[in-house]
């Protein structure tokens, strides 16, 4: 079977916390990461590494803390170098029966491009245009 992704690897990893500000304190002040966007979505670099974390969602419950014991994270993305990938990704994903967004723009970075899916757990998954 060939490749259904042409990728140059993970482009970031997202995590829900339950404090926004508490988070950006931890990860820019107490670790040194670099905070390259604040707010409305931390987002901060360890190494190479983008690293895009969110507060809690309405429904979480108070108090909620992660359990490493559960399947998931908030999601994982992976990174892609052109549009015109997003769409044949989005394609194979179709004749694989795997529903999907289609291709869509974040409007919370600036309208990159990226095309999310879930896995037979879930775990959603992105697959996400450089720049």
């Amino acid at each position: 079977m060939p490749q259904i992704f042409d990728t140059p690897g993970l482009h970031h990893i997202g995590l829900r916390c339950g404090d926004l500000s508490r988070s950006r304190h931890f990860y820019g002040t107490v670790l040194g990461f670099p905070i390259l966007r604040p707010e409305p979505i931390l987002i901060f670099q360890a190494g190479s590494a983008v690293i895009a974390m969110k507060g809690p969602e309405a429904a979480s419950p108070t108090g909620d803390v992660f359990n490493p014991f559960r399947i998931g994270l908030d999601h994982l993305a992976l990174a892609c170098r052109e549009e015109a990938e997003l769409h044949r990704a989005a394609a194979a994903l179709t004749a694989a029966g795997v529903d999907h967004t289609g291709v869509k723009s974040d409007a919370s970075l600036g309208g990159r491009k990226y095309l999310a899916f879930k896995d037979p757990d879930r775990i959603a998954w992105e697959f996400y245009m450089i720049a």
